[in-house]
């Protein structure tokens, strides 16, 4: 049988891979071995294991987790449309993850050089009257790294309630009562507009508590903000968006009418790295110079 197998060093240098990454993947069921010896121990390979294992190594150069890998290649034996649409959902995270890095690493060069004002250009800050809203809003201390799962967490619940209050009236989105960062945890609060007011109040008064959840009248506002995209939201390249409306807020002479907060318009899954899908935004108030 053996005079059939490849030994591990043929096998590594037709696959393209080392022989210790070959004893790991074997070590985690990701490409075993055809044959053991088991006196020597020596492992042999099949000739059409290769094409298994030139994959496995492609994979692995995109930086592909191990786990990932695997899942790729099984689903490659049975389904290669599946395996296909798992490669395109990890590579969408990688693009995504590179497109916040390079955000980031504009946002820290400012900084680093001084050059903070000139990032500011960046970004164009408007401003937009808000009329009057009926809020249904969830409120919760928690820290810079645990608020894109809350936000996504709790604007779900509060857009599923508010069908019972009317519908959605508005675009979502969270205020900033203190500061949320790696140190401190605000409190922030989710909010989203609805029709019904009454329906919002009897609703919180039967089943809103169980999310710390209340309804609250928001005044008709005047905000001064600036659109980003996706890649941008993240913490903290996004403070780059929030210092470019305070510095715009100064420079006109206005004053601040509230807490800052985020305005969530677009479908977040839906959107790419580089889509609009947030406005950065400050209440404000006076008459100042503001477009």
């Amino acid at each position: 049988m053996k005079d059939e197998l490849l030994t591990i060093g043929a096998f590594a240098a037709r696959s393209r891979l080392s022989a210790k990454a070959l004893r790991l993947y074997d070590r985690l069921g990701l490409l075993a071995p055809a044959y053991v010896d088991e006196a020597s121990g020596y492992r042999y390979y099949r000739a059409d294991q290769v094409e298994r294992a030139r994959m496995v190594a492609l994979l692995r150069r995109l930086d592909m987790p191990l786990a990932q890998v695997a899942d790729v290649v099984a689903a490659r034996e049975s389904d290669g449309t599946r395996a296909s649409e798992l490669l395109a959902g990890y590579w969408t995270g990688v693009e995504e993850r590179i497109a916040g890095q390079r955000t980031l690493a504009d946002f820290l060069r400012g900084r680093l050089s001084g050059r903070s004002s000139e990032m500011y250009g960046k970004f164009v800050v408007e401003t937009v009257e808000v009329p009057e809203q009926v809020l249904i809003t969830e409120k919760r201390h928690t820290l810079a790294d645990e608020l894109p799962a809350w936000i996504g967490a709790s604007l779900g619940r509060l857009e599923a309630a508010a069908r019972e209050c009317g519908g959605v009236t508005g675009a979502p989105f969270v205020v900033y009562h203190a500061e949320v960062s790696q140190e401190s945890d605000g409190p922030a609060e989710a909010c989203v507009p609805v029709a019904d007011g009454a329906a919002a109040r009897a609703w919180a008064e039967e089943r809103g508590r169980t999310w710390e959840t209340s309804v609250r009248v928001e005044p008709a506002r005047r905000l001064a903000y600036t659109r980003i995209a996706k890649a941008q939201v993240a913490h903290p390249q996004i403070l780059a968006a929030f210092e470019a409306v305070e510095a715009w807020v100064a420079e006109q002479g206005l004053e601040y009418a509230g807490p800052c907060r985020e305005v969530y318009f677009a479908d977040w899954e839906a959107a790419g790295p580089e889509d609009a899908v947030c406005d950065v935004a400050f209440p404000i108030r006076g008459t100042g110079s503001a477009r």
